[in-house]
């Protein structure tokens, strides 16, 4: 009977180790993921400046003179020259105060030559002693009277002529004409603004730096000097990178108090009057720094404001790792501590994997990292 017992057991046991021995002959399959190496390289990082774009030269155009405006000879938004005549304000008020003036002078000199030939009557009778000297002497002050009253005269048909010339209106500079808020017959006062005019052929970016980063960009010159020493570019407000390279050219001569930052002052070409005066932008100037660092953004997650990748260790197996940036480039962020040269760290893919699970890497090309930061 007991034998009988045994001898099932025996065959069961059999098949059970047999199904075990046949299991172990499958292994599951890892999971595959893209890793990177870290690796240490120099980069040259962009710092980007909220800026404020303004022409090199703007200029408002006021009224000197009252009157009514009788002809308009620009558009809004045309380019002008040099001297071209804009505006135009009735002048016959002024004609008539340079005649009346001339008039006044033609008087004054008659009169002065008048004084004239007496005096030199007085005179030659002096000469001949027929009258005494003290008759010369008030002869002489009245011719003198006579010329100094001329000579005011002519100073008032000068100043005629001047205000006479205010009603004629001339860019003052090559540039386009602002919005043009009067029309045909307003009457303008004195002082009164008729436009702006913008010489726009160079443009201002002015920003303001740390006063570290000033130290910083300082240094990256040969004299200490920012001036004329450092090349700029500059981002329009759509994200687009403007085609013409800028050039640092002053920045002030003290910090902020309140701000703890500096303003510098970039110009920029602008041969195809792209940039307007009072536009938006950013300024980027590259900053070269040693070797750094870097980790794949996409490569990072947060967990209560920590940064986290995950590495693999020597098995392949998964460890959740924490590191502290020092910055961040395109989609790199510069590692401050935390991680080392060499570590492999998952690419992509991380919301699919845990700490210690093992996985089946699939290196990514080395120079990964250098390409997403030049996107």
């Amino acid at each position: 009977m007991y034998l009988k017992i045994i001898a099932p057991l025996c065959i069961l046991g059999f098949l059970f180790a047999s199904c075990n021995n046949g299991g172990n002959t499958t292994t599951t399959k890892l999971q595959e993921v893209p890793v990177v190496n870290i690796e240490s390289q120099s980069l040259t990082l962009p710092q980007f400046y909220v800026s404020e774009i303004h022409a090199v030269r703007n200029v408002e155009l006021h009224s000197k003179i009252s009157g009514f405006l009788d002809g308009i000879f620009v558009d809004e938004g045309q380019y002008v020259k040099k001297g071209q005549i804009l505006f135009k304000i009735g002048d016959n008020e002024f004609r008539f105060e340079v005649e009346k003036a001339r008039a006044v002078l033609n008087s004054l000199k008659a009169e002065a030559k008048i004084t004239e030939v007496e005096y030199n009557r007085v005179k030659t009778m002096v000469e001949k002693k027929i009258i005494g000297q003290s008759e010369l002497d008030l002869a002489y002050s009245k011719l003198k009277s006579a010329e100094a009253k001329a000579q005011e005269a002519e100073s008032a048909v000068q100043h005629a002529i001047h205000r006479l010339s205010y009603t004629t209106i001339r860019a003052p500079f090559d540039g386009v004409i602002d919005r043009i808020p009067l029309k045909t017959g307003s009457l303008l006062d004195e002082g009164t603004l008729i436009t702006t005019v913008s010489d726009i052929s160079t443009m201002y970016a002015y920003f303001n730096i740390s006063e570290n980063e000033y130290l910083a960009l300082s240094r990256d010159t040969d004299d200490n000097s920012m001036n004329e020493q450092k090349t700029a570019s500059l981002v329009l407000s759509d994200g687009q990178q403007y085609p013409h390279t800028g050039h640092i050219e002053t920045v002030v001569s003290e910090f902020n108090g309140n701000t703890g930052s500096i303003s510098v002052r970039a110009s920029f070409p602008n041969p195809e009057h792209l940039l307007k005066h009072k536009a938006s932008g950013k300024v980027k100037l590259v900053e070269k720094t040693t070797a750094s660092i870097t980790v794949p953004q996409k490569a990072t997650f947060e967990i209560q404001d920590k940064n986290y990748v995950f590495v693999l260790d020597a098995n392949n197996v998964v460890k959740m790792k924490s590191f502290v940036p020092a910055g961040r480039t395109g989609d790199l962020y510069i590692v401050a501590s935390g991680l080392k040269e060499g570590e492999r760290v998952v690419y992509e893919g991380i919301q699919n994997i845990k700490e210690g699970m093992k996985v089946a890497p699939v290196s990514m090309p080395a120079n990964t990292t250098i390409k997403t930061a030049l996107k």
